[in-house]
């Protein structure tokens, strides 16, 4: 029998099929979904409504349902063309690229996509990224190939790492520039928006206009001003306001211009490319026990040789209004002690 809810189930079904989506394909499916249930009973006469206030009741209901699975359509806008982005996405750290189908529950066989020593490798890249000097957020194509024998996934070959880091692409969750530069792409940051914020809260940057993650944008070029802005939102900001909303420091009208500072992979310099590990895990109280468990086929790997098990401490470096966007490839050089300052 057809019912009014097999609008939702239709448009989960959807959602799940498809990863990511903007805006436009979301609520384009929303009224393909109603047409079919209608389409399906003439009796039911569901009404599509294509204002904002209707498409976000429709969301507040669909997130109710969700709720008590731990999870969320949730939406972030696009770090560069600002475009409104939607994903299913979770409260916790299961998010669908780190699911490992341990319990054989429905909901992790839908979301996994990878073996545990993919997902172990997709971990480091993250981190890599998350620990990048500069604010620059990125990696380069020979660092992420490096990883597996530096976390010690010896049985993952070079040719192996190059397919996985394309199967990332492919699916959504990195971006590569032409560069050949790795970054996290808008599916991960509403995907993984929880596991980040938890585990690289002194990396983490929000957006001093929309108070939004932050991997790709402008910084002012104030010392200590910690005002920073996605392009869009500096393109907005900027027609009404002509310096630093923190600061008040004039700005030049385009945001690549000097004397501002980029955030993302225009902060890159191909410098100190030491590897970086945290010497602790913030917040990693309620997770130890399902790290745990997404580690433990990896851990009788054996470490690659030479490798140090003691971690490298972090330390951010400071940033100046000169950065070089481009910069020579990743030098494998020994790491030295150091430690990352939090942005208090």
């Amino acid at each position: 029998m057809v019912t009014p809810g097999d609008v939702d189930r239709l448009f989960l079904q959807a959602v799940l099929s498809r990863g990511i989506m903007s805006i436009e394909l979301a609520q384009l499916l929303w009224g393909k979904c109603i047409k079919a249930v209608n389409d399906s009973d003439s009796t039911l006469k569901i009404p599509h409504r294509q204002d904002r206030q209707s498409w976000e009741a429709f969301i507040s209901k669909i997130n109710d349902s969700l709720d008590k699975l731990e999870l969320e359509f949730r939406t972030l806008r696009d770090e560069t063309t600002g475009k409104e982005m939607y994903a299913l996405a979770t409260y916790l750290f299961k998010s669908s690229v780190f699911q490992v189908n341990l319990k054989g529950d429905e909901v992790a066989q839908l979301a996994t996509d990878y073996t545990p020593p993919e997902i172990t490798f997709f971990k480091a890249i993250v981190e890599q990224i998350m620990l990048a000097p500069n604010e620059s957020f990125v990696i380069s194509d020979m660092a992420a190939l490096r990883e597996p024998s530096a976390i010690g996934l010896t049985t993952v070959t070079k040719i192996q790492a190059e397919i996985i880091l394309a199967s990332f692409v492919q699916k959504g969750w990195l971006l590569k520039s032409r560069a050949g530069r790795y970054t996290l792409s808008t599916r991960s940051l509403i995907e993984l928006q929880p596991y980040l914020k938890s585990h690289y809260p002194d990396e983490i940057l929000e957006c001093t206009i929309c108070m939004e993650i932050l991997t790709r944008g402008v910084a002012c070029h104030t010392a200590n001003c910690k005002a920073r802005l996605h392009f869009h939102c500096f393109t907005t900001y900027r027609r009404r306001h002509g310096g630093c909303p923190s600061c008040s420091a004039p700005w030049p009208a385009n945001a690549r211009d000097h004397p501002l500072v980029p955030v993302g992979e225009g902060a890159y310099s191909g410098l100190n490319n030491q590897r970086r590990t945290r010497t602790t895990t913030p917040s990693e109280g309620d997770e130890n026990e399902e790290l745990e468990e997404l580690e433990e086929p990896t851990q009788n790997a054996a470490p690659a040789e030479g490798a140090s098990k003691q971690p490298v401490e972090i330390k951010k470096e400071r940033r100046g209004a000169d950065m070089d966007v481009g910069g020579e490839e990743d030098v494998p050089t020994q790491p030295t002690q150091r430690r990352r300052s939090g942005r208090h």
